[in-house]
Order: C-alpha cells, then structure tokens, then sequence
C-alpha cells in the first residue's frame, strides 16, 4: 500500500498538525526539535548538564548558570521548569543539522519522549516531510 501524502504543518498552528502513527518520524524534518522544550532538573541530570548533587541547590542558581552557558532560555522559577535554549535557525541545541537526529536520543528529556502523546496538540505532530 502506498504512503498517504501529508502535508507540511505549520508548528504555529495546531490545525494544520498530522495525526501521528508509528513511521512517521522517519520521513519528517524534526519540526518537533524546534518547538519549545521546557525540562525539570531529573532531565537536566540525564542529559548530563547538572550533577546530582546540584540537586540540593536552588534551581535558580542551576538555572543562572545553564542560563550563562547559553543551554537554558528562560527558567519559571515557581514551577522550577527550564526551557531549553534553541540555535539561531530555531533548532533544539541537540539536533544534528545534516541528520536532523538528536544528538543525545538515549539521554533526552521527558518532553522528548513523551511525544507527541503530550503536548499542545495530542496524539498530533507538527509533521513536515523531509526534503
């Protein structure tokens, strides 16, 4: 049976998103890796970007130095979440331009791996197929 074509989604609008099914991320861009990825300090210690210990600090001081070190681009510090930085063409810092894979796929946080059944949109992903 041959593939549906889809067509290319807009991140920004949630009506123009596909409805995800297992395959799909094969042939996609990785529209998802340049959407926002807010993360908790347990995915901060997976990716390896904060010892455990640190665990014991105040995430503010956490997030003043991932902040620094261009990793982190906001920090809610009532609900203790980063946002991950992004590069200037709007790609997670992890993501290889010329694969379009992440860089740290077994380490990824828990917004990574919980897509898309969570998220703005679930059950649904910002599909865009590859060139």
């Amino acid at each position: 049976m041959k593939n549906p074509v889809i067509a290319a989604a807009d991140p920004d609008r949630l009506d123009t998103w596909a409805r995800y099914h297992n395959g799909l991320c094969r042939g996609c861009h990785a529209t998802c890796c340049t959407l926002p990825v807010e993360v908790r300090l347990d995915d901060l210690i997976r990716m390896e970007l904060v010892d455990p210990f640190e665990r014991d600090e105040p995430a503010k001081s956490v997030a003043k130095r991932l902040s620094k070190a261009g990793v982190i681009e906001r920090f809610n510090a009532r609900q203790e979440v980063f946002t991950l930085a992004r590069g200037s063409s709007g790609d997670c810092l992890y993501l290889d331009p010329k694969t379009r894979l992440c860089g740290i796929y077994s380490k990824r946080p828990d917004t990574c791996r919980n897509h898309p059944h969570v998220g703005p949109r679930s059950g649904y992903c910002a599909y865009r197929p590859k060139a």
